[in-house]
């Protein structure tokens, strides 16, 4: 998403945000020498391990390992997606958001959007009080007046022309409406018939709101047996059903330790859920779980349970949700399928049974691994060959959708045991690459580095290339110091981590940050940032900027020297067995004179 906004306004934001005052806002904060220390708000504790550094503009929790900078406390503590945390911070500094083309950001005509979108909501509430035949059927259902107040529910009147009259007198209030969905145009209107009409009409209203609480949009039911049951706005500037999740909202402001989400496929379920204390259920909106919709859960939590009902329409739709999930089944995050007794859905099926047995429910839920078996195994006889090769038909194509990593091998391993072959002949057969090394290797230090005597022999605290990237993020304008020729040379080294050292030099070199939170937000979502954002929490090897040039030049210096005197011990090698080409003797005396030069510029 930072790609997408800017580099250069992500900085902006980050250079004029005070961390201290933002998290301070929040969190009560007490000075301790240069820093501010309090109790964590991410985990419970008595003795303060949460610090927040006003140089860094960085936080960092001893306890549980929570860390960031200002957006990652936004996007932790008020559990919102990078993009509204982007939003609000932008707000709160008076910004506004450079527009570019894919970008969806707020500018003042969406604003004028939401609100539009907020009166008529309460004027929705406003209508479910006067309306004694709505109420009845809320309270049929079940559902408080504190859940109502809680949610925004209302009804809209059974009327073809009320939310147009009542907000549709100027052409700019009209254009708003029909924008935001809530009227719609006539094909063929009648002389004299006025062309547009309430899209809503005798039906329950659910506003859909975003993570600052605005309406986007609105989910309505019939309080009957119509059709369609439920009644979606239609896909706006501000609405995208293929992105939202109904509930997420009210689940932020529940402030309540969030482990998991759990997924169902009702706004009337979302509610009655919340109401009973599951204060975590969000929903789709009429749609199938796309990946945007688990991108943005897995933002916020490590585990997803989908729940859906038990009878044919719900496994059907547990299965092209498990076809969705499967991309995004990454490593480090669970994904569970809860299904309900048949003629149940979740809210018939708390009020039965209250919080407790329906959270051991939960519980209990499968893990996708074993849905996914289970599904395939139910169409396959494991008892024969034939069926045994039509077992792994099946699941080929769905491997092929997961993620290379832990996750995938272990599925690969259950999948062989079950037609009794090994882990690694299965592979074979079903012609996958073996594992790539996770994304980025071992950059920025992040891997294990040569043991000592190679090319990045440990040196102090950590090797060389975890020295040199150290020495860049707590001052950046060191890479000022380094000579074009040493750049070159550290742009051609081939050791663990070089790469992501090499675009950090060129990175501090043309935009030296301003502090250690603009270089990491420089890699947001990139691999190699969980490791630079530990290293952004030791303290610097040196303690002035003049010293850090020195001490940057010297270690990727001896980075190099390292590489070329393993590439010079090479070519001797090689030499002695009589295996060295016309070129490679070049090159090892070329390295011989090299070394020579820099060890009597030493002297």
């Amino acid at each position: 998403m930072a790609g997408r906004i800017p580099q250069g306004f992500i900085d902006e934001l980050i250079a004029r945000a005070d961390i201290v005052e933002l998290i301070g806002e929040r969190v009560p904060l007490k000075k301790s020498g240069r820093e501010y220390k309090a109790c964590c708000p991410f985990h419970d504790e008595k003795t303060p391990s949460f610090w927040v550094s006003p140089d860094k503009q960085f936080f960092h929790c001893f306890g549980c390992g929570a860390h960031g900078t200002a957006l990652g406390f936004l996007m932790q503590y008020d559990q919102l997606s990078f993009l509204e945390a982007v939003e609000e911070l932008a707000r709160r500094l008076g910004l506004e958001i450079p527009r570019e083309a894919g970008v969806a950001t707020r500018g003042p005509a969406t604003e004028g959007l939401t609100e539009m979108l907020g009166r008529v909501a309460g004027f929705y509430a406003e209508q479910l009080a006067a309306s004694e035949r709505a109420s009845q059927y809320l309270r049929g259902r079940g559902l408080e007046p504190a859940t109502l107040a809680a949610f925004r529910i209302g009804y809209a009147p059974d009327s073809w022309r009320e939310v147009l009259q009542r907000f549709g007198a100027t052409e700019e209030s009209r254009r708003a409406l029909l924008t935001t969905g809530l009227i719609i145009a006539r094909e063929r209107p009648a002389p004299g018939q006025d062309p547009h009409y309430d899209r809503f009409r005798d039906r329950i209203m659910f506003p859909i709101r975003d993570a600052r609480g605005r309406v986007i949009g609105f989910g309505g039911r019939v309080l009957d047996r119509g059709e369609p049951k439920y009644l979606n706005s239609p896909e706006t500037t501000l609405f995208h059903k293929g992105r939202e999740l109904y509930g997420l909202y009210e689940v932020r402001q529940a402030r309540v330790p969030l482990k998991r989400l759990l997924v169902v496929e009702g706004y009337m379920d979302v509610a009655r859920l919340h109401q009973a204390g599951i204060q975590y259920a969000v929903a789709t909106l009429g749609t199938a779980t796309t990946a945007e919709h688990l991108r943005r859960a897995f933002r916020l939590v490590s585990e997803i349970v989908f729940c859906f009902d038990g009878d044919r329409a719900g496994r059907a739709a547990a299965w092209r949700a498990l076809q969705n999930v499967l991309p995004e089944a990454q490593d480090g995050r669970e994904i569970r399928f809860l299904f309900l007794p048949e003629g149940e859905d979740p809210d018939s099926l708390v009020g039965k049974e209250g919080r407790e047995a329906f959270e051991q429910r939960i519980a209990g839920a499968l893990p996708m691994s074993e849905y996914l078996l289970a599904q395939l195994r139910a169409e396959v006889d494991l008892a024969h060959a034939d069926g045994r090769a039509r077992y792994v038909a099946l699941a080929r194509p769905l491997l092929a959708r997961l993620a290379d990593g832990v996750y995938r091998e272990l599925l690969i391993e259950r999948l062989a045991a079950d037609i009794g072959f090994s882990g690694e002949r299965l592979r074979e057969l079903l012609a996958t690459p073996e594992p790539r090394a996770a994304a980025g290797g071992a950059a920025a230090g992040g891997g294990r580095e040569p043991a000592p005597g190679g090319a990045a022999r440990r040196a102090g605290r950590g090797g060389l290339v975890t020295q040199a990237i150290q020495t860049l993020l707590h001052f950046p304008a060191a890479a000022g110091k380094v000579p074009e020729p040493l750049r070159t040379a550290v742009a051609r080294l081939k050791v663990a981590g070089a790469p992501a050292l090499n675009e950090l030099l060129h990175q501090q070199l043309q935009h030296p940050a301003a502090s250690v939170a603009q270089t990491l937000e420089r890699w947001r979502d990139r691999p190699e940032q969980r490791r630079l954002a530990e290293l952004a929490e030791t303290e610097p090897l040196v303690a002035d900027p003049a010293a850090a040039g020195r001490e940057l030049v010297d270690t990727l210096s001896r980075l190099c020297e390292d590489q070329q005197r393993q590439r010079m011990d090479e070519l001797i090698a090689r030499a002695r067995d009589g295996h060295v080409s016309e070129e490679e003797k070049l090159e090892l005396q070329e390295l011989i004179r090299g070394m020579a030069r820099a060890g009597a510029a030493r002297e």
